[in-house]
């Protein structure tokens, strides 16, 4: 389980990101590089790193499902994911 500090910092740059968006690709098109500069590091979409929507944590993370690779087998053992089961042969 990540911290609750670490977690919220995540969400807040992606807020950030959410925010600046519009305006980033603006500068961006028009070549602005200086204005680039000054807009807030969390606003880049570089800084953001998946996380688990569940647990937090940042490693072992499956991008088609949202959760990470531990998760992911719990969920799918109790059969919570759609079409995923345990495979056997």
């Amino acid at each position: 389980m990540a911290k609750e500090s670490m977690k919220a910092r995540e969400r807040k740059r992606q807020r950030m990101v959410a925010k600046y968006a519009a305006k980033r690709k603006a500068l961006k098109e028009a070549g602005d590089y200086e204005a680039l500069q000054k807009l807030p590091r969390n606003a880049s979409p570089v800084r953001l790193h998946n996380r688990c929507m569940i647990t937090g944590r940042p490693r072992g993370y499956m991008r088609q499902f949202g959760v990470s690779r531990v998760t992911f087998r719990e969920l799918a053992n109790q059969g919570l994911i759609p079409g995923v089961r345990k495979a056997s042969w």
